[in-house]
Order: C-alpha cells, then structure tokens, then sequence
C-alpha cells in the first residue's frame, strides 16, 4: 500500500477570511457595548439607576431627548398664575388690628341682592356730613310728595340750590337751613321709614345704616328717577376727592359723600363696574388729625382691599 504522504495544509486565503470574521464580531460587540455606556446617563442613585433602566420609552423618545437643544427662557416661562382672591374678612380684621387705637367701621352692601358685610367697630358714630345724604333724600321726598318745592326761597336761594351745596359741595349752612324746613321730628321720622334709626340733634348712624341709605337711593326706591339722577350727580367730583375716590382703580365708578369732624372721617360711596354695584361705607375715629397722611392711608389700604375683592381689580 502505497504511503499517500503528509496531508497537505489548509490554503492560507481560508485561515485569513476567519481571522477577518472573527475580528469584525469583536470590534461590532465592542461598538454595541460602547455605544450603550454612552447612552445611559450617570446616575445620582441606585433607585434612579433603576428608574431610569425599567423606564419604558417610546420608540425615538431616547433620541429626542439625546439631541433636543435647550429652551429659549422666554419661551419656557410658565404662564403667570392668576391672582389669588382675596381674603376681604382676613384682610379687614389685618388692616383693623393695625390701628388698635382708632374706632374703625365698615359696612359692604351688595345693591344687586342687599347682602350685608360688616367688619370692626359697628356700633353708631358720629356721621358728620355722610347724613347730608338722608337729609337730601328726605326734602327731596317732600317735593315728590307735594309738600315742598325745589325753587321755593330758602337763605339766599332757593332749596334747589341749597341741596346742590350741602351735598356737593358739604355746606354747613345749607343743611342746617334744609333740616329746619323738614323739621327735626319729620327728618327722624323718614329715616325710620327706611329701617334707619336716625336723630339730627345727635347725628348718629351705624355704618351698616348709611349702606342701606345708599342702597336704596342706587336701586331707586328712594325717589324717582330725575331725583335720583340729580342727587347722585352731586355726589360726583366734590369739592374733596381724596378718601374712597382716591384709592378707586379705573373702570369703577363712583358717586360719595363724606364727613369730617373732631376726629372723625368717613366716607360713604357707591361703587359700580359692569353689572357690579356695592354701597361701601367707611367710618373713623382716632386722635391723629382728621388730615393726617396716617387716616388718609388707613381708608386707602381699606379702600384697596375692599374692590379689589368685590371687583377683582
């Protein structure tokens, strides 16, 4: 038998082409690990470790995120919030405790409903020249009940000018003139038809009173129509607007009258925006000067806190 020899050796192209498969296997395996170290993140944790690796993405979210330029702050700004409603009760009491030295009343009437808010010292004062009001309202009465005349003498003038002065303008001498031609007891006596406890020797009402004096006079149930129009315009840029008128935002409307006496200072006001309308009344006493910059700020601060609650503004 013929001895065939050593087995020749495997052709040197084949040992390449393996070492070149095996090569390439390495390098792709090395790529899938490389490119998978570089995507995850470095964690601040164990548990965002695992946070992050059971997160069940949607397709190309990875991607979306890998290569997402950073926001323009201006764009990325979240809206503002809107303002928060404010606490009237809370900020009364707030602005109220601030002044422990000052009687300080006030009393918030809805004209739409005739809902009633009161906060502090609600007890009867001294109302100064806010009663001018009742006094206009009551002659005024009289002329629609035939019993007076607006262009009858009365002082200097007649009554129609008399009004005008003691409202607009807060004469003394025109109300003491118009109370004298109703009559004390009459005057009195026409308050008590309105629910109003009301003595012109004493001067005395409640804040929660003279709101309800305003009321009526908005809605109308006071006098007719003419009347009410007259009396509220001379309710209109008086000869002070430097309580409730001062503190008003614009877009509301308002027609007041207030008093100043031996410490008191008040302010009775409608106020009205839209199909809004309040009868707010503000009453004080305290032993700083009725012009002090200090009772000035106090009705001010009041002021604000009051529309901004009932008109958001």
């Amino acid at each position: 038998m013929t001895n065939p020899g050593p087995r020749p050796a495997a052709p040197t192209h084949r040992r390449n082409v393996v070492l070149v498969w095996a090569a390439a296997v390495l390098v792709l395996a090395a790529v899938v690990v490389l490119g998978a170290i570089r995507t995850v993140p470095s964690p601040g944790s164990d548990s965002q470790t695992r946070d992050f690796l059971t997160r069940d993405f949607p397709t190309g979210d990875v991607l979306t995120v890998a290569h997402q330029q950073a926001p323009d702050p201006a764009e990325a700004a979240p809206a503002a919030p809107a303002a928060a409603a404010v606490d009237l009760p809370a900020e009364m009491q707030r602005i109220i405790g601030e002044h422990p030295d000052h009687r300080i009343g006030v009393a918030v009437m809805n004209t739409r409903d005739g809902q009633l808010q009161s906060y502090g010292d609600v007890a009867p004062y001294t109302a100064a020249s806010t009663a001018k009001v009742l006094t206009a309202a009551a002659y005024y009465h009289l002329v629609e009940t035939g019993d007076k005349s607006l262009d009858a003498p009365l002082g200097a003038f007649n009554a129609a000018f008399q009004l005008k002065a003691m409202i607009n303008t807060s004469s003394d001498d025109s109300w003491l003139l118009l109370m004298r031609d109703i009559g004390y007891p009459n005057l009195t006596a026409y308050a008590a038809t309105l629910g109003i406890t009301y003595d012109p020797e004493q001067n005395l009402l409640a804040p929660a009173d003279m709101a309800r004096l305003l009321t009526q006079l908005a809605t109308g149930k006071l006098l007719n129509a003419d009347h009410t129009a007259e009396l509220l315009g001379y309710m209109q840029h008086t000869n002070d607007e430097d309580l409730i008128p001062a503190a008003i935002a614009p877009g509301i409307t308002v027609h007041h009258k207030y008093g100043v006496v031996q410490g008191y200072v008040h302010d009775a006001a409608l106020l009205s925006a839209g199909d809004r309308s309040y009868a707010v009344v503000i009453y004080t006493w305290g032993p700083d000067d009725a012009d002090s910059a200090d009772r000035l700020d106090l009705i001010h601060d009041l002021t604000r806190q009051l529309t901004g609650a009932l008109f958001g503004l």
